[in-house]
């Protein structure tokens, strides 16, 4: 098993390597706070406010949806939980050339409005929510 499977090493990563927002310790079960929930994950993929993943991702269950990025059904079956999470903190160390937000790092953004500065989109416990309902998606 490498560390990105097993996912604590991932939140390492992300405060450490990529200037992410600090991470609590580990008292639940996600590696960024407690246990995800499946239920207030898809809430925060479809919510105007924070995540509104929904603008670019279609999804089982949500009618309306973006397309700039790819449709996420069944995401939990190609994906890990670590590998979902990886991709949600910081998408661009996978693709540096996304155009989806980093979602949990805060060091080295661009244009970032002054109210925003040095706080992530998500806080870790809506991280692993997402990456609950992500993971849900079979």
């Amino acid at each position: 098993m490498n560390a990105d499977e097993r996912g604590w090493s991932v939140a390492g990563l992300c405060v450490v390597a990529l200037g992410c927002a600090p991470l609590p310790a580990r008292g639940g079960q996600g590696p960024m706070g407690g246990a995800g929930d499946v239920a207030r994950g898809r809430a925060v993929f479809v919510a105007r406010e924070g995540g509104h993943c929904v603008l670019c991702h279609a999804a089982p269950g949500v009618a309306v949806a973006g397309d700039v990025g790819p449709a996420l059904g069944g995401i939990g079956s190609r994906l890990t939980p670590a590998q979902i999470r990886f991709r949600v903190v910081d998408i661009t160390r996978v693709n540096p050339d996304a155009v989806m937000p980093a979602f949990h790092r805060t060091g080295g953004l661009a244009r970032v409005a002054a109210q925003h500065a040095g706080r992530p989109v998500l806080s870790a416990q809506q991280v692993e929510d997402v990456v609950a309902w992500l993971a849900s998606l079979r």
